[in-house]
């Protein structure tokens, strides 16, 4: 269970939470433009546009779930159970796995119309990380400043969708989330209008009667209605302090509390974490579900030429203090 959303003032922003029941040991990781990405069935991309993110580092492989490069195109992949298909190698395509498709298509692609065009050519295949578990089923969102698509690929075929919500959760999928927005446009920010009844006395009791039916709780459709009805009515200075908070109040609007959704024997489904990615500066802001504390790591503060990823752990303890030191991992 995860949102991913973008944001926008003077800057460009895209972050997610990233909901679940367990950590993988997620790191955030810096991979410079040299480190050699090596497919499974496309040989090797060693020269590409750097990028950061979180990522769970397997094999000395980052398996990405949140990126940016350094074009400021931005990747996230999100959990879409029953409904993702992958299939087996084709002919005349670039066959990937879904856990390499982000840094395909971030190694190489400067916006979304570059992205669209290199997805069109590219079948994801159905081949696992350790040949042990099942790929992930998943979708993505891509965007950058001016534009936001989702990657849908399910038994019909590969689909592209324009997301004008820019907001993206995990089932059902993406028209489906689309077409139930049409049962909120009677929502606002403001206070609402009698055409109940107008010969009725009826009163504004309260703040916030413009948008009583919003959904609050946690299923993968309300928070896409919840999400897009947040970035669609925030209202932020263009200061980096103002739209980084107000980007991580947005995602505190979809968030999961420890004990709200219960999966059984003592397990609950929590944000593990929650980031914040100002795409045009490379500056990745992290909280996590034991630290509320805003953690930044500068991807323009490391050497972008080099040939190892480096790591940064992600602070858990809300006592650290929320700076970070990189470590270099050798390819």
């Amino acid at each position: 269970m995860c949102t991913a959303i973008t944001y926008k003032t003077k800057d460009f922003y895209f972050g997610r939470n990233l909901d679940h029941m367990e950590s993988y040991g997620e790191e955030d990781v810096i991979t410079p433009r040299n480190y050699p990405f090596r497919f499974r069935r496309e040989g090797e991309m060693d020269c590409h546009y750097a990028m950061i993110g979180t990522a769970c580092v397997r094999e000395n492989q980052a398996l990405y779930y949140d990126v940016v490069n350094e074009t400021g195109l931005c990747m996230a992949g999100l959990n879409f159970v029953g409904n993702a298909v992958y299939r087996p190698q084709q002919a005349h395509m670039k066959n990937v796995a879904q856990f390499e498709l982000i840094p395909w298509i971030l190694g190489q692609c400067a916006s979304v119309d570059e992205a669209r065009d290199v997805l069109r050519q590219t079948n994801l295949l159905d081949i696992s990380f350790d040949g042990n578990t099942p790929p992930a089923e998943l979708h993505w969102i891509i965007a950058d400043r001016s534009r936001c698509v989702v990657l849908e690929v399910t038994s019909e075929g590969a689909d592209i969708y324009e997301n004008p919500a820019c907001v993206l959760t995990n089932n059902p999928p993406f028209p489906a989330q689309m077409l139930g927005l049409n049962n909120y446009m009677h929502l606002s920010a403001g206070d609402p209008v009698n055409k109940f009844a107008p010969d009725l006395p009826l009163t504004i009791y309260s703040r916030g009667m413009g948008a009583i039916g919003l959904p609050g709780d946690l299923s993968s459709q309300s928070r896409f209605v919840r999400a897009a009805f947040a970035v669609k009515n925030s209202v932020s200075g263009e200061s980096e302090e103002e739209s980084v908070g107000q980007f991580f109040h947005i995602l505190d609007s979809v968030k999961f509390i420890r004990g709200c959704c219960d999966l059984g024997g003592d397990i609950y489904d929590i944000t593990l974490y929650s980031s914040c990615c100002n795409a045009d500066k490379g500056i990745y802001y992290y909280t996590t579900y034991e630290n509320r504390s805003i953690t930044a790591v500068d991807m323009y503060g490391e050497d972008l030429s080099g040939r190892e990823i480096l790591l940064c752990n992600i602070i858990q303890q809300m006592w650290k203090i929320s700076f970070f030191i990189s470590r270099n991992r050798t390819n």
